[in-house]
């Protein structure tokens, strides 16, 4: 899970109305979120247009390595966003059983990448999405990852360093 970075699991922070136990009782497991993240077909991601403003949209993407991966073209809004800083939020599609990756995206391509995970990721959208989607591919670093299914017994963070 670690990817080599220390990992600390903790309840979220927020103001005291939302009900947040304190205590460490009935957080959730890592394996929540990588059966979250491997099992759904659709994923939002947010990136940061030029001018500051957020920019949403959904994109397909495969969990390999502890890692989620998504593809774009370079002439997509969002991935011109990521070539000019490559701050990333990724939001699975449910609102219930949430999952969010606040992180770094990194480009892998034929260029930067080692070809057995470019033939990997290939080979997970293939099994997925019926198609090999081909370079460049995104890979979210996370900083943070929130998730909970029962709002707010279970929230969890975990903090990445």
């Amino acid at each position: 899970m670690t990817n080599g970075h220390e990992v600390r699991r903790t309840r979220p922070e927020t103001e005291d109305s939302y009900g947040i136990p304190e205590d460490r009782e009935g957080m959730l497991p890592w394996e929540f979120v990588v059966g979250a993240m491997e099992g759904d077909r659709n994923y939002w991601v947010s990136t940061t247009l030029p001018d500051g403003r957020p920019h949403a949209r959904p994109v397909w993407g495969v969990w390999i390595d502890d890692t989620f991966h998504c593809g774009g073209g370079e002439r997509t809004r969002w991935a011109r966003n990521l070539a000019a800083g490559s701050g990333i939020a990724v939001h699975r599609e449910s609102a219930d059983e949430v999952v969010i990756i606040e992180g770094t995206a990194e480009k892998l391509d034929e260029k930067s990448a080692d070809p057995d995970l470019i033939e990997r990721l290939n080979a997970a959208y293939e099994e997925k999405y019926g198609i090999r989607h081909g370079t460049p591919f995104w890979a979210v670093h996370p900083r943070r990852v929130l998730a909970w299914s029962d709002y707010p017994t279970d929230a969890t963070r975990w903090a990445f360093e």
